[in-house]
């Protein structure tokens, strides 16, 4: 292929991607711009009709900001930004009333906002949403409904921004039962690497395992940011209060999928050791690889479970996973897994703790949990 020919591949190649990742964007985007649009137009309508302000763009100005362009908005972010951008206008309308109109007011109303939102608040938006809104307030010319026309369009704007944002129809588990199934996705990889590591007497594959454990601790973060958002949601908004319950249970089972991701990291690094030291003759090596996938097994189990959408489905799927990790839990004694060495006792022993942690993120008490176990 000569490199003209090349060239053109490659840059056909570029705009296919560019044109699929656009297209993707604008599908995700189409109801998120939608009401957006509306909740803009809705709040200048609402200042000019109902209140009889005249050309209120603050209004529409102060709903796009509060709202941004998230798919999800968030109501302490739209809240924050929305009391920015009210603040703003109001001492920009204040300063202006005592000070006037003109340049050198500008840059005092801009550094008197800038100051009074890092008082207020540390969030660099916050400050940049103060600082913009005074700036258009003095170089603007003034409002003819009077000082604070543009004060009160702010808060209709903000009003209006938060009002969507808690009515607005969501479902509250989506984001963290995608989270979750992710990281089982991740975790059932972990334990499947464990048990090929084992059969193949090769350190390197429970190496990936560990990796792959190691990367999900941002998606655990975020995790809990998802669940945080959606529960502040679930207590300001009055049609969103009965997910409360099942954001709680959610709550729990991300936590309890922390504690197991981070045993997995030392089961991992255990694993790891027990192949390198051999550990293990070739009956308990088959039957520990034999126990990896069966847990893997379980745990695959569990995650489907965990992005059932349905409540009752959620429930039942969850009882047979509580079942299946219940009897992977049920074999951790070392005699039984042929663990006769310190090294891989110690693993079995490591084990333990970890499928405790996963049977609760089913719905499962700890005493429940626990009683699985054999007793050594």
């Amino acid at each position: 292929m000569t490199k003209s020919r090349q060239w053109w591949a490659r840059t056909w190649s570029f705009a296919t991607r560019r044109a699929r990742s656009g297209a993707s964007r604008v599908t995700s985007a189409l109801v998120p711009a939608a009401v957006t649009s509306l909740c803009a137009v809705l709040a200048y309508v609402f200042a000019e009709l109902v209140l009889g302000h005249q050309d209120p763009l603050f209004a529409a100005t102060a709903a796009l900001i509060a709202l941004g362009f998230n798919r999800d908005p968030k109501v302490r972010k739209v809240l924050e930004v929305a009391i920015g951008c009210t603040l703003g206008i109001l001492i920009g309308d204040l300063m202006q009333a005592v000070l006037g109109q003109g340049y050198w007011q500008a840059v005092l109303v801009v550094y008197t906002s800038i100051l009074v939102a890092r008082f207020i608040d540390s969030g660099a938006t916050f400050t940049l949403q103060m600082s913009l809104q005074s700036v258009l307030v003095v170089l603007l010319p003034a409002a003819q409904g009077g000082p604070f026309t543009r004060s009160q369009d702010a808060v209709v704007g903000g009003f209006i921004a938060l009002l969507v944002t808690l009515l607005m129809p969501k479902d509250l588990r989506k984001e963290a039962a995608t989270g979750l199934r992710d990281l089982y996705v991740t975790l059932t990889r972990a334990l499947r690497d464990c048990s090929e590591a084992l059969r193949s007497h090769e350190s390197r594959t429970a190496w990936m395992g560990l990796v792959a454990c190691r990367g999900t601790q941002t998606a655990v973060e975020n995790l809990r940011k998802d669940v945080k958002n959606a529960r502040e949601l679930a207590t300001f908004s009055p049609t969103k209060r009965r997910a409360r319950p099942e954001l709680d249970e959610t709550a729990h089972t991300v936590e309890m999928s922390d504690l197991a991701v981070r045993s997995m990291r030392i089961v991992a690094r255990r694993v790891i050791s027990v192949i390198d030291n051999g550990a293990l003759d070739d009956e308990g090596t088959g039957l520990l690889a034999d126990w990896f996938d069966e847990a893997a097994d379980a745990v695959g189990i569990l995650g489907r479970s965990l992005g059932e959408p349905a409540a009752a489905g959620r429930h039942k799927s969850l009882s047979v996973a509580r079942g299946a990790l219940g009897g992977a839990a049920a074999r951790l004694d070392p005699a039984e897994l042929g663990a006769t060495t310190l090294h891989a006792e110690a693993l079995v022993m490591l084990l333990r703790p970890m499928m405790v942690d996963l049977i609760e993120a089913t719905g499962a008490s700890h005493d429940e949990a626990v009683g699985y176990l054999p007793r050594l």
